[in-house]
């Protein structure tokens, strides 16, 4: 047996244990106490123990690779990106804190000639952070989702201590991770319970559920994010859950795009669809190509890759049902399955149908199947597209493929209102971390359609809008006052300075 072996074995038997009812409770109190000293660290402080964390991953980046290929199946390469990704979202919301601009600063001085009929009093409005967060670990993200993913960077910039709710699919990974985190935070100076990982489904119902949190994140499935969702609306005081829960992500091609490019579209569709094995949010899950277009005997004829293991048996099994779903609908043939299935791995495939199909039985056809599989569809007239649209539920992206003399301005209108991202000739697979990046949608996209997951604007999720009116400017938070001593932008009596 090798080192790594019994180093993977140890950490499992000690992390897929559920955190005991005693250590929980100790967790939570940590985080509670944690967040005044954390809430009012220097954004300077809390800007160096981001980078700091980022640092200690890259340090123990050859270890926690090995410990990801082992537990995830995923391959070395994707792990690597993943990870430099997961430092690169640390260390870009610690550019966002020590800027300040998060804090969207606005300040009204007292106006006795205030048009509205009675004086303006003195306001000076700023966030602040919510309090402790719980954020859910995700299957298919090991790093860039998951222990010090973008929710935990994005809660601990935004002033919040994190509890973290470990994945069963990567314990031994979780384990070290956290262990990263924790000393890294630690030596940053950070007060004990900024930050924390438990593990047990049961214990993550129990955490959400708990008053000292104040706020959830979530990247899965619609059933369980569905329940966590209904658990934090049903709290005596309800607190915002932000959850990311499936998409299926459609493609339009137009016939203009598919006489100008179809070979390639369908080249990087079977790119895009597979990437990761099929195990992305952003996975297109339906292209609709013309009637009797080039595109179908491309994708017939195409030699897809060859099966590969997924996740965990959960997954596989999910996959499995969606997939076969699709096989047994009436409307729905298969047009490229061409892998063995020697292994009991999943097999990328691809199936047909038609718009006429779609609009008979659209809850099972369009429905997400999280995995190497996708459905293509055939329509006879553009204009049908806008209306076939009409069927999704909301999405976390929506893509056209066109030209410039395409007019396809009915067709955006309505994915604008499915979806939280549309792309126009490019695949929704690679979810830059951007200033302007929006990764959410309408439910069942998201439960919050109005935040985002990445990009900066995901600090947004963790902080409270707060007023104060009339004080003197020494008694007020330095964000506020006068004198400006953090250097803040703000919005001065309407005017930004």
């Amino acid at each position: 047996m090798t080192l790594l072996r019994k180093v993977i074995m140890a950490l499992t038997l000690e992390t897929i244990n559920e955190t005991s009812v005693a250590a929980l409770e100790i967790i939570l109190a940590k985080a509670e106490s944690a967040f005044g000293t954390w809430a009012g660290t220097t954004l300077i402080a809390r800007s160096e123990a981001l980078e700091l964390i980022a640092d200690r991953l890259d340090e123990a980046s050859d270890e926690l690779i090995q410990l990801a290929m082992a537990e995830t199946h995923l391959a070395e390469p994707r792990l690597m990106g993943e990870l430099k990704r997961t430092m690169f979202q640390l260390r870009f919301f610690a550019k966002q804190v020590l800027g300040g601009e998060f804090l969207n600063v606005r300040i009204d001085h007292k106006d006795d000639e205030w048009p509205m009929g009675a004086p303006r009093p003195d306001l000076r409005r700023t966030m602040q952070p919510l309090g402790p967060v719980l954020v859910f670990a995700a299957s298919n993200f090991p790093f860039a989702f998951s222990v010090a993913g973008g929710d935990t960077a994005s809660a601990l910039a935004a002033g919040c201590p994190v509890v973290l709710k470990g994945h069963p699919g990567h314990p031994a990974l979780s384990r070290k991770t956290a262990d990263v985190v924790l000393t890294a935070l630690a030596d940053a100076g950070a007060p004990e319970g900024t930050f924390d990982i438990i593990f047990g489904t049961r214990n993550g119902a129990e955490a959400l559920a708990d008053c000292r949190i104040k706020a959830g994140a979530f990247t899965g499935g619609i059933p369980g994010g569905r329940t966590l969702f209904d658990i934090a609306s049903g709290r005596a005081e309800p607190i915002p859950f932000y959850g990311e829960l499936g998409s299926n992500n459609p493609v339009f091609v137009t016939p203009a795009a598919e006489a100008e490019r179809g070979e390639s579209i369908a080249r990087e569709f079977v790119t895009s669809f597979t990437q990761s094995a099929g195990q992305l949010c952003t996975k297109p899950g339906t292209l609709f190509v013309p009637s009797e277009s080039a595109i179908l005997d491309e994708l017939r004829n195409m030699e897809l890759p060859s099966e590969a293991p997924l996740l965990n048996e959960g997954i596989l099994a999910a996959f499995s049902d969606g997939k076969g779903r699709l096989e047994s609908h009436d409307g729905v043939r298969v047009l490229n399955d061409s892998t063995s299935r020697t292994t009991g791995d999943a097999s990328p495939i691809l199936f047909h149908s038609t718009l006429g199909q779609i609009r008979r039985a659209p809850e099972s056809l369009l429905a997400e199947c999280f995995g190497p599989a996708a459905l293509v569809v055939t329509y006879e007239n553009v204009a049908e597209l806008s209306e076939v649209a009409k069927l999704y539920e909301g999405q976390l992206t929506a893509s056209i493929h066109g030209t410039n003399s395409c007019d396809v301005g009915s067709l955006m209108h309505v994915l604008s209102q499915k979806a939280g991202r549309v792309l126009w000739n490019q695949w929704p697979t690679g979810v830059s971390v951007t200033y302007a990046q929006q990764h959410g949608g309408p439910y069942p996209a998201s439960t919050a359609v109005q935040s985002t997951s990445v990009g900066t604007a995901a600090m947004d999720r963790f902080l409270r809008p707060l007023a104060f009116q009339g004080f003197p400017d020494h008694l007020l938070p330095a964000p506020v006052r006068d004198s400006n001593p953090l250097g803040i932008p703000r919005q001065v009596n309407g005017e930004c300075v």
